[in-house]
């Protein structure tokens, strides 16, 4: 591995500007990377079911048939604001100058794949066939990996670099997601002279809102309302109330349990004002857990202790490209690459841990 390199090629990407749905000009960059270590490579059209000006990158290098193929994945795009990045580099640690986030999520999984992927070429290592997917829109609902062309894919098994925590972290459990979307309506009316020819859609929501379990359900099981909006004036009595809200669980019975009680609220504050709710309830995606003596994550822990790092299984509260992923009959484990305080102005990743999941990623290759 040549370390000076892979910070070079880090630099690089975090200065391309790929904040969700402009991956283009980032992917432009991969895809001759890739090609130039001697991997087929192939973008898809999902831009036009995603909004993206790119579409996935896709590649391929071939290796031993004998040998299982397996799947590196991450993200190309970049949370707001990921415009103009200023990346600094200081006593061994990466950050932004503080205006911007420094998009190591996920261009620090990125970064080491293609690293890993030079030194297998150069050192001309055997490996088995190695299928690379660099998705779009991941931090907007998992666009991307939701659209994968599956079938160009022939790995039935996958490492996702995308989470936080040191490298050696693998997330082996992750919530899936629901979203309930719409608009409480009411009645309008004047609210100082006839107020009871009005119903009150602030009325509506706030009941369904307050009958609603909330925040930690249990050690399983989270939801939130994001949104809760009606401007209007004193005098009249509010028709509308734009509502948006989510359920996340590890479990799936749990999220529908989750769901249907939050649309039951819903429901039974409208018939009781006389109002309605126009919305839809939709899954974003599904959770997925893998027992810690399972085949692949015991291969991820031994590739750990041959890179010098010490393995550790987790959970996490999030969904990535992994949960689509396994989805879809790929069984995708997250890594963690070292990347902190993400979403952030203050993200930063130390050239250690950057390192360190290039090795990592190396072995798993090997």
């Amino acid at each position: 591995m040549n370390s000076q390199r892979l910070v070079e090629t880090f630099l690089k990407y975090v200065q391309i500007d790929s904040e969700s749905y402009s991956e283009l000009e980032m992917a432009k960059a991969v895809m001759a990377d890739l090609g130039e270590i001697g991997c087929e490579v192939y973008m898809d059209s999902c831009g036009e079911k995603t909004g993206s000006n790119a579409g996935n990158v896709y590649a391929t290098l071939k290796g031993d048939e004998s040998r299982e193929a397996i799947l590196f994945s991450a993200h190309m795009d970049t949370v707001v604001p990921g415009i103009g990045v200023k990346p600094v580099v200081k006593d061994g640690v990466i950050s932004s100058d503080g205006t911007t986030v420094l998009g190591g999520d996920d261009k620090s999984g990125i970064a080491a794949v293609i690293e890993a992927l030079r030194t297998l070429k150069e050192e001309n290592l055997p490996h088995p066939t190695i299928e690379i997917v660099f998705s779009v829109c991941e931090e907007v609902g998992l666009l991307g990996s939701r659209h994968l062309d599956y079938s160009r894919i022939t790995a039935k098994k996958a490492v996702v670099l995308d989470s936080s925590g040191d490298a050696g972290r693998i997330i082996t459990s992750a919530p899936g997601q629901i979203k309930i979307d719409g608009c409480f309506i009411g009645r309008t009316a004047h609210a100082g002279i006839a107020p009871e020819n009005g119903i009150s859609a602030v009325q509506i929501a706030a009941e369904a809102v307050s009958n609603m379990k909330l925040l930690r359900i249990d050690e399983e099981t989270t939801a939130n309302i994001g949104t809760f909006c009606c401007e209007g004036a004193t005098n009249i009595v509010p028709e509308k109330v734009r509502f948006l809200a989510e359920a996340r669980s590890l479990n799936r019975e749990k999220l529908a349990a989750q769901t249907l009680h939050m649309t039951q609220c819903i429901d039974a504050a409208c018939k009781k004002y006389g109002g309605r709710f126009e919305g839809k309830v939709f899954e974003l995606y599904q959770p997925y857990k893998k027992a810690d003596d399972d085949c692949f994550v015991q291969e991820v822990m031994a590739a750990c202790e041959k890179a010098g790092l010490k393995g550790e299984t987790a959970s996490t509260g999030g969904g990535s490209d992994a949960n689509n992923m396994n989805q879809n009959g790929i069984a995708a484990l997250v890594l963690g690459t070292g990347m902190s305080d993400v979403h952030t102005t203050k993200e930063f990743i130390t050239i250690e841990n950057l390192e360190n999941i290039t090795k990592l990623v190396l072995e798993l290759m090997k």
